[in-house]
Parts: C-alpha cells; sequence; structure tokens
C-alpha cells in the first residue's frame, strides 16, 4: 500500500467541504418531488401520457442501484472527493437537459443521466462526512439528511407555482443552479487537494479528518480507495441491505398509491396530494432526531421496533378507515420510515474508515434501491389483479417483518472491518483443514 503524509487540513478546508456538502444534500431529492407534479403538464406538451409516468417512477429507484453500486468501484479508483465532483456534474448536465428536451425520449435520457449523478451522491456524500468529520458524524449527518428532506418537502410545493409563472422547463432546470454550485465546491476541494500534494498513487485524495483523528494503518482504507475482503459474506452488510431496502419500498409504495389510496376512499385529489405533503415533511424532523438518537445507543433497535409498529399502525388505518383517521394514519408512516436517516446514520456507525463507510453505503443503497423497485410495481400488479388493497397490504405487512429482522442484526454494536477480519480467518482455518 502507499502511503504519504498527513497534514492537518485548515479550517476554510473543512468549512468548504462543509458547503460542498450542504449544496449536494438540497437537491438528493427535488429533482424527484419537483417533476412528478409536472407530469401531466410536461405530458401535454411533449405527447406522452400515464403510461410513462411509471416509467419515470422506476428509473428514480433503478438509476439509485445501479450507480450505487458502481460508485464504490470507481471512488476506489478516482478518490471520494473527484468522483463526487464528477457526480454533480452529471446532476447538472441531466437537469439543464431534462429542462430544453424536445420530445419524451429526450426527457426519459436526460432522467437517467440526473440520476447517475444522484445516485453516485447518495453514496459519496455518507463516507465523505466519516472522513471530515469522524467527531461530529451527529450533528452532520443530521445537517445533511434535513436537508435531503427540506428539498424533497419544497420541491413539490413551488413546482406548480414556478411552471405557471415561468414555464415547466424553468419549473424543472432552476435546481441546476444548486447542483451547479456543489459541482464548483468539489472541484475546488480536488484542486486543493492536489496542490497541497495530498495525494496518492491511485489519484485518490488523502486529508486528515477535520478532528485530526489518528489514520488507519492502511492509508487507502482511510481515503476511500481500499477494500473490505470479506465483507460481503458479513450478516451485517446484508441485513442493513434489507433494512434500507425495506424501508425504500415502502417510502416509495407510500409516496407513488397514498393519493391513489385516498381517492379510491372518497376524498378529493387536492387532499391526497397534500397528505402527501405531510407524509414528507415528517423526514425532515427525523433527521434531527434519528441519527443523534443511532449514534448515542449502543444498539438502536428500539428505534427499529417503534418504526415497524407506526409503520403497522399506519397501514391498518388505511385498510380500515381510510378517511376517518387520515391524518393519523399519515402521521404513523410518515414517523415509521424513519428508519432511512437511521440506515444511512448505521453506515458511519457500524465502521472504521472510510473504505468501509464507502463499500457498506454503496451495497446497502445499490442492492436496497434494487429491492425498492419491486414494492410500487408490485403493488400497482396486486391492485390491478385483485381490484382493491388487502393484497397489497399482505405484501407491506411482510415487509415490516422483514424490516424487524433486519434491523435486529443490523443494530448489533459491531463495526463492518471487525466482522470482515472473522470471516476471512475463519474462511482460512477452513481452507487449511
Amino acid at each position: 500500500m502507499n502511503s504519504v503524509a498527513h497534514t492537518p487540513p485548515r479550517a476554510t478546508g473543512v468549512a468548504l467541504v462543509l458547503l460542498a456538502i450542504i449544496a449536494t444534500a438540497v437537491n438528493l431529492r427535488t429533482a424527484v418531488t419537483g417533476f412528478s407534479p409536472l407530469l401531466e403538464l410536461i405530458g401535454d406538451e411533449l405527447g406522452f401520457g400515464a403510461a410513462l409516468f411509471g416509467v419515470f417512477g422506476t428509473i428514480v429507484t433503478a438509476s439509485f442501484a445501479v450507480f450505487g453500486l458502481l460508485t464504490p468501484i470507481v471512488a476506489r479508483r478516482a478518490g471520494l472527493e473527484t468522483t463526487i465532483a464528477v457526480a454533480t456534474l452529471l446532476t447538472t448536465l441531466g437537469i439543464l437537459l431534462r429542462a430544453f428536451s424536445p420530445d419524451a425520449a429526450m426527457l426519459v435520457v436526460s432522467t437517467i443521466v440526473a440520476f447517475a449523478g444522484i445516485g453516485a451522491s447518495n453514496v459519496l456524500i455518507v463516507p465523505i462526512v466519516k472522513k471530515y468529520f469522524p467527531d461530529r458524524l451527529k450533528s452532520v449527518s443530521s445537517l445533511y439528511l434535513s436537508l435531503l428532506q427540506l428539498g424533497q418537502f419544497v420541491a413539490p410545493l413551488i413546482a406548480v407555482p414556478v411552471a405557471v409563472a415561468a414555464g415547466w422547463r424553468f419549473a424543472l432546470g432552476m435546481w441546476a443552479v444548486l447542483t451547479a454550485v456543489a459541482c464548483v465546491l468539489w472541484l475546488v476541494v480536488v484542486l486543493r487537494a492536489r496542490r497541497t500534494g495530498l495525494t496518492n498513487a491511485a489519484g485518490a485524495h488523502d486529508a486528515t479528518p477535520a478532528s485530526g483523528a489518528k489514520p488507519a494503518a492502511d492509508r487507502s482504507a482511510g481515503n476511500g480507495s481500499g477494500r473490505i475482503p470479506g465483507a460481503w459474506r458479513t450478516p451485517l452488510l446484508w441485513s442493513l441491505v434489507l433494512m434500507f431496502g425495506m424501508t425504500a419500498l415502502n417510502t416509495y409504495a407510500v409516496i407513488t398509491w397514498l393519493p391513489t389510496i385516498f381517492v379510491d376512499a372518497g376524498a378529493d385529489p387536492a387532499l391526497g396530494g397534500s397528505l402527501l405533503a405531510l407524509f414528507s415533511i415528517f423526514g425532515l424532523g427525523a433527521a434531527f432526531v434519528v441519527p443523534p438518537l443511532t449514534i448515542r445507543l449502543r444498539n438502536p433497535f428500539p428505534v427499529v421496533a417503534v418504526c415497524a409498529a407506526l409503520l403497522a399502525i399506519g397501514y391498518t388505518g388505511l385498510l380500515v378507515a381510510p378517511l376517518e383517521g387520515a391524518v393519523a394514519w399519515v402521521v404513523a408512516l410518515g414517523l415509521g420510515v424513519s428508519t432511512f436517516p437511521m440506515s444511512l446514520t448505521l453506515v458511519n456507525a457500524r465502521t472504521r474508515t472510510p473504505a468501509g463507510s464507502s463499500m457498506l453505503s454503496g451495497a446497502m443503497q445499490g442492492i436496497g434501491y434494487a429491492v425498492a423497485c419491486i414494492g410500487p410495481l408490485c403493488i400497482g400488479l396486486l391492485y390491478s389483479a385483485s381490484g382493491g388493497w388487502e393484497t397489497s397490504y399482505a405484501l407491506l405487512y411482510t415487509s415490516i417483518g422483514v424490516l424487524v429482522v433486519s434491523g435486529f442484526v443490523a443494530c448489533r454494536p459491531r463495526p463492518l472491518e471487525e466482522l470482515a477480519e472473522g470471516v476471512t480467518r475463519s474462511a482460512a482455518a477452513t481452507a487449511a483443514r
């Protein structure tokens, strides 16, 4: 392994990284929630209908899955900072191309480009926080997760008014300003690292964290460019994959079908949209509460148990009396998916190095989002086949059970690197017999 001398970064360098994280986090969901309210308006002009709406929803989770798995491989070669700079550039280009799309085909292509960048940024921002702010994981994790949720909440609220005032192309393209700012900030971070000579042989940038914490013995692991032998065979990795996958499945199932459930129950479509906004806003509160709680508790499984119970209450309410207690059921569901910020926080809480964090984040989000693709699609197929929601709720209840079991394993306080080392030693001992 190549090693380099570690020089403590100046406060301005750390502040620059924090600004880049902020600019990136704000736009991790605006391209999703700021797009769907405009689909009918865009479809009328570009000539496509509801059949394509589902395609755009699938592109989101599929892109998160594919690029979530590929990103750690690229980051090992190019470095965390360079890779996220490229990711934010892709997001900017995708958003701009989408705003200027002349037809439906270009709209699909540009959406894939945009979410390639967002899917990569989803994975990278977690190990970057661990690398630069290891002693401030609670506060910085809460910050970027709250900004993510803020963008998710604000974008659909202003999308239609902006489109009415300035056109749907402007309403889509305006978000490129923030991603362009993030891209420039990450490029400056990369250039500063190169100018000060803090690079290794693979070109990955190596900076001592803001706290001045001791570097790992394996310097390539410390900058996110190393590998963790045996990690893919650990219960921790697969339990986090399932925990995150079930959380994402429930989140996107609610986002996709909640308005339809209320309309089927006799509600006005506007009420369905308002209740969906209510569902989204609870993620903002969870972003401040759940990460610190997850880090503070040695074993935070009780949080998983409470979230699972809330999801069960919400679904039971929707099944039995959807309109009578609509607000209560939506609040329960909004709080129930708090295992989303918890899963992201566990990535850093259950790893010792940025390399471990990057690998675990990529596996969890890559495979987890692939699982999430199944949820909204299967619910739609079950609903169409049965003419009701009962079989769809059976699927959601099953997912809650998987969430509880996987959460129980994921919350056990042992780091990935230690578990992977144990698996590797065990395999070597077996082979030697």
